[in-house]
């Protein structure tokens, strides 16, 4: 589907599937305001929701408040364990002329039905010891969300913060913490819960080159600086148990790097990318993700045989690269153009953005199909015996059978898209299985356990 501006332009993070079955995500411009402070011609950003079939609904237009207390400029969006969904505004909020005259961001939570509240408004405190311009939220096991600001914080940085379900917020860390930064500055991403607890990160400056740091910081705050790499984007953790990951600049041709880091700290350099003339692609501004076939997908941000245009990609973990698809290869561009972060539903397909391009040049909602089958989804995808999980799916309508690595849980189909299940006692490491009216569908990553 084509977003014509008014229902959102510039989508700004990657589709979450819901347990709806639906997918939900965020544009950084776009919608129908009253008012839109300082986006200069732009407005300020939507949440919208999109059916598997392209039908597009905008759930809420940004700075509907006045002076956008609500909020502008979205940049991330996750799926909560109570069915709602939890997110960043970059700009806007109550802080007012905090942040280059306006507000400087917020915390949001909204329901799939499009009721807005706001959580928590960043800076305002003197000096924005809180931090400024969210940059990214995620919900850990502990039911808690942790996130990252761009900049704020006592060393102007930015910080980790934690927010509680009961709308407690505390700042755990501030970066830079030194003179040179060499424990980073400005995270620019979300952050990941590894299956050891402990949550992972990226910053895009500091470090030992002033080019951005890989870091690991325990829940409770404790900050451990792991690599010095140029411009990192958002991490996962991989079935084999590495972080794999992407850089926007540096590698053989400073055009970015896909990179695995080993649970033992070894950093492997798997594809540079080579240039902006080069069909491959170049620069990619959003991590990589595993598919249910084991290797990485991910997207080219800049590049390819158009200038600007932009490319698909798969990898392999030992380096084997393939370019999937180029953009803009149809007239006009009316594929898109700059496309974000991948994610696979659990049909098999990928679903992905673009920020430009389309019938109206204000981004696109693709699919990609390498002929993938279905698979059922753990969220979240770890956790120890007793804990509730939710399976996402489809065609799970009387389901018989629901195993943690061949462990019996006990489990409800909630719907014909989601289960939930209990971690069975005794379960290990490996794979969720479903047994469906149509056959055995398993999980696309192992569900670890702790």
């Amino acid at each position: 589907m084509n977003f014509n501006g008014t229902d959102g332009y510039q989508p700004s993070s990657a589709l979450v599937q819901s347990t709806d079955g639906n997918f939900y995500g965020v544009t950084y411009y776009g919608g129908t305001p009253t008012s839109c402070l300082y986006a200069a011609g732009y407005e300020c950003g939507t949440v919208f929701k999109v059916t598997p079939a392209g039908e597009l609904t905008t759930l809420h237009s940004f700075c509907s408040q006045a002076n956008c207390a609500d909020g502008a400029n979205p940049v991330s969006l996750t799926q909560g364990t109570n069915g709602k969904f939890y997110g960043v505004t970059e700009m806007g909020g109550a802080s007012g002329t905090g942040c280059y005259g306006y507000g400087c961001g917020t915390i949001f939570e909204i329901t799939p039905s499009g009721q807005l509240t706001t959580l928590y408004n960043f800076c305002t405190q003197s000096g924005c010891p809180d931090g400024s311009e969210p940059s990214g939220l995620v919900q850990a096991i502990d039911g808690n969300f942790y996130g990252t600001t761009f900049s704020g914080g006592y060393n102007y940085g930015g910080t980790v913060f934690k927010l509680t379900a009961a709308g407690k917020f505390t700042t755990l860390y501030h970066f830079c913490a030194k003179t040179g930064c060499p424990d980073g500055a400005a995270p620019g991403a979300n952050l990941l819960q590894a299956s050891d607890g402990n949550l992972y990160g990226t910053n895009t400056y500091g470090g030992t080159y002033n080019g951005g740091t890989l870091f690991q910081m325990t829940p409770a705050g404790k900050l451990t600086t792991l690599y010095s790499l140029h411009k990192p984007n958002s991490l996962i953790q991989g079935s084999d148990g590495a972080l794999y990951g992407t850089t926007a600049a540096g590698g053989s041709h400073d055009h970015g790097i896909v990179f695995r880091l080993s649970p033992a700290g070894k950093l492997t350099t798997l594809h540079s990318f080579c240039g902006l003339d080069c069909a491959t692609g170049d620069s990619p501004m959003a991590g990589v993700i595993e598919g249910s076939d084991g290797n990485l997908f991910g997207t080219a941000g800049l590049a390819g045989l158009t200038y600007y245009a932009g490319a698909l990609f798969q990898i392999t973990s030992s380096g084997a690269f393939n370019t999937l698809y180029l953009f803009c290869s149809q007239s006009n561009c009316g594929d898109g153009w700059g496309p974000g972060a991948l994610m696979q539903a659990t049909n098999g397909t990928f679903y992905g953005t673009t920020q430009g391009g389309g019938t109206s040049n204000h981004g696109t909602v693709y699919t990609l199909s390498e002929g993938l089958g279905p698979f059922v989804a753990a969220r979240p995808a770890f956790g120890s015996a007793g804990q509730s999980i939710t399976v996402l799916g489809n065609n799970l309508t009387g389901a018989t059978s629901v195993t943690f690595h061949g462990t019996p849980a006990t489990f409800t189909v909630v719907s014909d898209t989601y289960i939930q299940a209990t971690v069975p006692a005794g379960a290990t490491t490996g794979s969720i299985q479903v047994a469906t009216t149509n056959g055995m569908l398993s999980s696309n990553l192992p569900f670890r356990i702790p």
